[in-house]
């Protein structure tokens, strides 16, 4: 889990904060009325403005299986299909066996649904189909893209992940499995197997801290169909996971208003890092009279600008087992806020 949080140390290192430069702007108590006056109606305020509830992390539970895809029981089926994979021979049935045998199951309806849905196996492109009956509730066929995806990349089976948890989402489901129309090689399968994890857990999330209402996915388990089985897999996919983790926590920083995110709450947030994995990670954070004996001087001027203290974060990474081969320094900006400057830049300055 050590690698969740290092996933956003690229984000941040630093903070400090002008959230509200009082000669300048209205308080926000003051700007509403100020605005239900001009308009000539209350104005609510935002859900979570000043104090934001808690972001739920995706909890999925990834499973790998060996098992024949049509007999298989829950919620959804997701079929990941490339163009190839929906030939029909001469007798209009899928020459790719997974296919048939479904199709074979549903007596021809898969075959005469992907046709009126005009589903060619793009990458993005998905169809569901409710099946009432049967050992599964939905079946879904999900584009893979072209019929031989290259080895090295990930994408498109990082997209089926995101399609899956589009479909779950939309039908409400608790459970779904994955397998892919053709054989996946043995040396892509654990890579492939971790993308679709990846993209479906973040293609899950979703953050609603600052919203009224939102419906959330139930989607709790995945099972992977077809990628083999064995420790090496159950840790590439609980890597993905970890990986993720780290992602949506960089997302929530981000995404928090500088109101929310001030410099406090963001050196709040490292000290937990730290404390969490004491065994990888420690945090020193340097207030304003340790920065003033540092000499940092413009640090603190900048920081003189806000109503919120400087909080400056050192968050230090070192390996479990002490084997340091090089030292990595990434230095954040030193603001919670977007500061915006990209659009006034020539693209070689960036």
């Amino acid at each position: 889990m050590a690698s969740a949080a290092a996933a956003f140390l690229s984000c941040h290192s630093s903070a400090l904060c002008f959230a509200q430069r009082r000669q300048l702007l209205p308080s926000p108590r003051r700007l509403g009325r100020t605005l239900s006056m001009a308009r000539g109606f209350s104005v609510r305020a935002t859900l979570g403005l000043t104090k934001p509830s808690v972001a739920e992390t995706p909890q999925i539970t990834f499973s790998s299986k060996e098992i024949d895809v049509a007999e298989w029981k829950g919620d959804m089926l997701a079929v990941a299909v490339s163009d190839k994979d929906l030939s029909k021979d001469s007798d209009s049935k899928f020459a790719n066996p997974i296919l048939r045998k479904l199709d074979e199951q549903l007596g021809g309806l898969l075959a005469e649904a992907s046709a009126e849905e005009d589903f060619t196996g793009k990458a993005g492109q998905s169809t569901v189909l409710r099946l009432p009956g049967m050992g599964f509730k939905r079946l879904g066929l999900v584009g893979l893209g072209p019929s031989k995806p290259s080895s090295g990349t990930t994408t498109a089976y990082r997209g089926v992940g995101e399609a899956v948890a589009a479909a779950a989402k939309a039908a409400q489901a608790s459970n779904a499995a994955v397998v892919v129309a053709s054989a996946v090689s043995e040396e892509s399968k654990l890579n492939a197997a971790s993308a679709i994890a990846s993209g479906t857990l973040l293609g899950v999330f979703e953050d609603n801290r600052f919203k009224s209402e939102s419906k959330k996915s139930l989607l709790k388990s995945v099972d992977i169909i077809g990628f083999g089985s064995g420790e090496e897999l159950d840790q590439k996919l609980k890597y993905a996971s970890d990986i993720c983790s780290g992602v949506i926590l960089g997302k929530e920083l981000v995404n928090a208003p500088a109101n929310v995110l001030t410099p406090g709450a963001l050196a709040e947030e490292a000290s937990k890092i730290a404390s969490l994995y004491s065994d990888v990670f420690t945090a020193k954070i340097l207030d304003a009279e340790q920065c003033k004996e540092l000499n940092m001087g413009s640090y603190l001027a900048v920081a003189a600008a806000s109503s919120n203290p400087p909080h400056f974060i050192h968050l230090c990474y070192k390996p479990p087992n002490g084997d340091v081969k090089r030292k990595l320094a990434i230095v954040g900006k030193g603001l919670t806020f977007d500061s915006g400057g990209y659009n006034i830049k020539a693209g070689r300055a960036l």
